[in-house]
């Protein structure tokens, strides 16, 4: 069989994924992390509608360091994927394609998300 001299596609070791790839993929994940907090969120609001043990045990989890640190990420994740979604919506009418735009948009949606964050458990806290 001869040989193609052809360059073969990069491996996923070797090829580094653009910042906008990256925060594509992180996008996803923030949706079903959302997802997922959407239906603990259900949960305890039946737990505390009926008045379970369930609340009880859910309302001490949130009040530990690792519920806050919980809430905290999801705080986070809410953020990110809120202004995330925004910067997709100026793609949708054709605003901020460039690729230099692309990537200081991404940079901006991140501390956005992070800054935001931090005010929300400063200032509501």
């Amino acid at each position: 069989m001869k040989s193609s001299s052809r360059p073969l596609s990069p491996h996923v070791q070797i090829y580094k994924m653009p910042l906008s790839a990256k925060l594509s993929i992180f996008h996803r994940i923030t949706g079903l992390v959302l997802s997922a907090g959407a239906v603990v969120l259900v949960n305890w609001l039946f737990a505390l509608a009926y008045r379970s043990d369930t609340a009880v045990l859910m309302q001490a989890f949130f009040a530990s360091t690792a519920g806050k640190v919980t809430l905290i990420g999801f705080t986070f994740v809410f953020f990110y994927h809120f202004l995330n979604g925004i910067r997709h919506l100026f793609w949708d009418i054709g605003k901020g394609l460039e690729l230099e735009t692309v990537n200081k948009s991404g940079i901006a949606v991140l501390i956005l998300a992070v800054v935001v964050t931090a005010l929300v458990w400063v200032l509501g806290a």
